[in-house]
């Protein structure tokens, strides 16, 4: 069971980091203002995640991706607040989903930090 959800968790992750790619003009959209270089930003993170899910499947480097994901998605974590700013504003109904997927951003730093416990030699 816990093979079944790294290998979830880096499915998840190359998916997503691959739609940075697919959809980056999205991405752009949901970007606070504050932050420089918005476009630069979304591949970084594209790559980011791409990254660090694949160095989560050898034992050896799993312990660090893992730390990397939990670092990543603290990141990002301003631009989810961001999303759901824009969604209220512009009275989008698909703002619900908005406000739930900030505390599904705890929920994925659990699941990164589940694989922050395994022995970096085994």
């Amino acid at each position: 069971m816990k093979s079944l959800f790294l290998y979830l968790m880096v499915a998840l992750y190359i998916g997503s980091g691959i739609n940075h790619f697919l959809n980056a003009p999205m991405y752009m959209k949901i970007m606070p203002s504050w932050l420089p270089f918005h476009s630069g930003l979304v591949y970084i993170s594209g790559i980011c995640e791409v990254l660090f899910a694949i160095l989560l499947l050898p034992p050896a480097t799993r312990h660090t991706s893992a730390w990397l994901l939990i670092l990543l998605l603290i990141a990002v974590f301003p631009a989810n607040i961001q999303m759901a700013i824009n969604y209220w504003r512009s009275s989008n109904p698909g703002l619900w989903m908005t406000i739930l997927r900030l505390p599904l951003q705890i929920v994925l730093i659990l699941w990164a930090w589940f694989y922050t416990k395994e022995s970096r030699f085994t």
